[in-house]
């Protein structure tokens, strides 16, 4: 049996407090500290400590420290820091896999064209007044390492900056062995992209924010990462722009009595399977329907390699919730604001206009959000936490930069400086009015 909770609408800010998991900090300070620093730094320190010792490191001393630091805390191997992408990595990617990764490419590429914003310019008589859009010159997208190649992320951080005009584009991926995945590599070549930094962590964070000798110094940093990298974004933010701190995967699915449990179960278990610290959430109004879901679980559970992982997810963090109606569902979702949201029910109409917080929508039953995840187009770096209620996905946006111009003639000075210097005036700022009055003749 599953220890997963079905509470009714009135139990519903219950599950609240279920979803709700540290802060950033809050969490940081929870843990202990960590002998892994011992021999960087001379003892044990708790997360923030690290972060910050690691930062310093690299700041000051530049690819020896980050090569120091990549060898105790990555095993890294060798002395180069940067690799570029190798062709013969092809020769070790099946064909069906190279397919998926150009399709994923060519259809992240088309939606994310359409999210180009247009400079423009708008003119009156002796004024004009202008926005321009560039991209930043450089980049840092991070690839989580781990056991497995995400190819997917490569994708979704890179596009939007390839599409955004950026020219200089690093990726850093922590590598295990001394090897690179191959269908890193093939991803990487298949997107342009000739930098590999082959460190994690917060290291590898720093060595973008600061530069070293190898490493060039960027000016957006993107991409999902452990503990260390989200406090490490958190902590170079301003130096360099960041896209989001991203915490733990979460879903939320709709559903009625006419949605499939056996799809909906399957749903949940896609995200409670990332790690312990992932949320899924049933809201239905069908008692009936929440009692076959949760049944469906506990069977879906038994066929999954990481059941350890969902379980531990559905207990502490899941919830079904039984709503009255389904504008009372929707009250519930925007309230967690989640990462995720799907709608599985009859009467669309009934949900979609009201849902105001969601980092990405997945509506009816074929819309699997593991197919959001790799090829549908939209991205799949989403705000968690709650953080939907005011933050967007990871999009092009996340790589431009806007400027404003102004170009005023005489009779364009004319028109406006009067006010301009009264409103100087108010503010007590003499020398605004003064720079302005000066041009008077």
């Amino acid at each position: 049996m599953i220890n997963i909770p079905i509470l009714n609408v009135d139990s519903k800010n219950a599950y609240l407090q279920r979803i709700i998991r540290p802060s950033l900090l809050d969490l940081a300070d929870s843990l202990p500290p960590s002998n892994v620093t011992e021999p960087l730094f001379g003892r044990a320190m708790k997360p923030e400590e690290t972060v910050r010792s690691i930062l310093k490191k690299v700041k000051n001393e530049g690819d020896k420290g980050l090569i120091e630091i990549a060898r105790v805390l990555d095993n890294f191997q060798g002395d180069s820091l940067i690799y570029t992408p190798d062709r013969r990595a092809y020769t070790k990617v099946s064909p069906s896999v190279l397919n998926a990764i150009r399709l994923s490419i060519v259809r992240v590429k088309d939606f994310h064209k359409r999210q180009l914003p247009q400079s423009f310019f708008s003119e009156e008589e002796g004024i004009t007044l202008g926005w321009r859009v560039n991209g930043v010159k450089r980049a840092g997208l991070y690839v989580p390492g781990g056991t497995a190649p995400l190819v997917s992320s490569v994708i979704m951080t890179a596009v939007p900056a390839i599409i955004a005009g950026v020219r200089d584009i690093t990726i850093a991926t922590p590598v295990r062995g001394g090897k690179l995945q191959p269908e890193i590599e093939v991803a990487a070549l298949e997107l342009g992209i000739d930098k590999i930094l082959t460190v994690g962590g917060a290291q590898a964070i720093a060595a973008l924010a600061f530069g070293t000798e190898s490493v060039n110094k960027v000016d957006v940093i993107a991409g999902p990462g452990n503990l260390f990298v989200t406090l490490a974004k958190k902590e170079v933010y301003g130096l360099v722009g960041i896209d989001m701190l991203a915490g733990p995967s979460e879903i939320v699915v709709v559903a009625d009595e006419t949605a499939d449990c056996k799809i909906v179960a399957a749903d949940l278990l896609s995200q409670a399977e990332h790690d312990s610290d992932a949320a899924a959430v049933l809201v239905t109004t069908s008692d009936a329907f929440a009692l076959k879901v949760k049944k469906e679980l506990e069977i879906q559970l038994d066929q999954l390699p990481r059941k350890n992982y969902a379980v531990s997810s559905l207990e502490n963090h899941g919830a079904i919730i039984v709503t009255k109606d389904l504008a009372t569902a929707v009250e519930v979702v925007n309230k967690i604001a989640p990462e995720h949201l799907e709608v599985q029910v009859k009467d669309l109409d009934a949900v979609l206009p009201l849902v105001e917080n969601a980092g990405a929508i997945f509506i009816g039953e074929y819309a699997s959000e593991p197919l959001g995840d790799y090829i549908l187009g939209p991205n799949h770096v989403l705000p968690t936490s709650g953080t939907a209620r005011f933050s967007s996905p990871l999009s092009v946006q996340t790589f431009l930069k806007a400027t404003s111009l102004l170009k005023v003639t005489k009779k364009g000075y004319e028109k406006v400086s009067k006010e301009a210097m009264d409103l100087a005036e108010i503010e007590g700022l003499d020398a605004h009015r003064l720079s302005v009055l000066r041009r008077q003749k």
